[in-house]
């Protein structure tokens, strides 16, 4: 690809389709995405061109459930080539949706969807790229997190490398970037040019919407979520439960960590409801959303105790939250308590629609490939240094 080697020249602008499908299993959401570099040095700046999301069809969400728990060499193949459609329909849309042909596109970067993380060995993400290249005729950088983990990283969260480059403050002070999509997780960023601020880190707080939706999923057969997050609002939370779920050895394993449905499965589940129906034997099924609700709000404000506020050389001047959970006011009225006073504020309103942001992210991790720059953040994901980030599909010449 001829453009290649100007990607992050200074004065240069080149546009990237951003994508990805998070642990909550609710579809896969493409952003394009205008970077346009300042300086060698500098990050560049972002302009949000178009966002579009596909919700996964119940059979593509039980088939991708189901594979997370175990398939034969044939589901697991089908699958990744059926997903590897499925996004390259996605960035269709969204060049349709930007007025953007193949041409006016350097290359879609794909994380894929994790099928399974295992930490210290091992990470796996399906959405065949080739397909993806093929069907939209643009280059596709993917399977982004097997270089930090080679290198002795966590492989997650990767995310963090736009916090630092894109969304830190520019003033004095501190922030954290705290996304809610399936799996919780914060960035910790100074401000640029804080000679004594400490590296940026950043690692999986815990649940945010993955036992939530499984719970609701679970008492609720036919609804997905806690829309508004109504039901817990009428719920009356099991606070021994909650304590109980904090006790798991992972809340108090210092970073660099990182978590996933490995540890939040089906199986989790059930024994969490459980546990509220056998605390609270007259338990509604309001009570048991309210407590897993609770247990993401606790888990946040535990991990933040204990990881967060020790480490900062500056206050805290906000926390900004973004991911589906972002849009369930009930959870966010519990992390604005337990938080308090620090200012909890939604992405939406420091930045852009917070729906992009995993995808922008990712969208900068294809820059960044493109650049030949790092893309991981060593401090946040425990590699030993700093990594070139995925793979290249090329398109057929265009």
């Amino acid at each position: 690809m001829s453009v290649t080697a100007r990607v992050g020249e200074p004065g240069t602008s080149h546009v990237l389709i951003g994508m990805m499908s998070g642990t909550s299993l609710d579809g896969i959401s493409g952003a394009a995405v205008r970077f346009t570099a300042t300086d060698d040095h500098a990050p560049p700046s972002v302009e949000l061109l178009a966002l579009r999301q596909r919700e996964y069809s119940p059979e593509e969400r039980t088939r991708l459930a189901a594979a997370m728990q175990g398939g034969t060499a044939r589901e697991y193949c089908r699958l990744n080539v059926d997903l590897g459609e499925a996004f390259a329909a996605v960035a269709l849309d969204v060049m349709q949706a930007a007025a953007l042909t193949p041409r006016d596109v350097t290359a879609i970067a794909s994380h894929g969807h994790t099928i399974w993380h295992e930490v210290g060995h091992s990470t796996w993400q399906i959405g065949e790229s080739a397909v993806i290249a093929e069907r939209s005729g643009c280059d596709v950088i993917a399977d982004f997190r097997v270089a930090d983990v080679a290198a002795g990283g966590q492989g997650a969260p990767l995310v963090p490398i736009a916090d630092v480059l894109l969304f830190a403050p520019r003033e004095r002070g501190a922030r954290a970037l705290q996304n809610l999509g399936g799996i919780g997780n914060v960035t910790v960023v100074h401000a640029a040019g804080m000679t004594d601020a400490p590296a940026p880190w950043a690692f999986d707080t815990g649940p945010a919407n993955v036992i939530i939706d499984a719970v609701v999923q679970t008492v609720r057969p036919g609804m997905r979520c806690d829309v508004d997050g109504r039901l817990a609002a009428a719920g009356t939370i099991i606070a021994e439960v909650v304590d109980e779920a904090l006790a798991d050895p992972y809340f108090a394993a210092p970073p660099p960590k990182s978590t996933g449905r490995e540890l939040f499965t089906p199986a989790y589940v059930a024994r969490f409801i459980e546990r509220c129906r056998r605390t609270r034997p007259a338990a509604s099924d309001e009570d048991v959303i309210a407590t897993a609700t609770s247990f993401t709000v606790r888990s946040v404000a535990d991990q933040y105790a204990r990881f967060v506020r020790p480490r900062v050389v500056a206050p805290l001047a906000d926390v900004v939250l973004a991911g589906g959970g972002a849009r369930n006011p009930t959870l966010v009225a519990g992390l604005r308590s337990a938080l308090a006073p620090i200012p909890v504020v939604t992405f939406d309103e420091r930045f852009f629609d917070a729906e992009a942001k995993e995808c922008v992210a990712f969208a900068l991790m294809g820059w960044l490939h493109l650049a030949g720059r790092h893309g991981n953040v060593p401090s946040a994901t425990g590699a030993r240094g700093p990594r070139l980030l995925g793979k290249r599909s090329p398109a057929a010449s265009r």
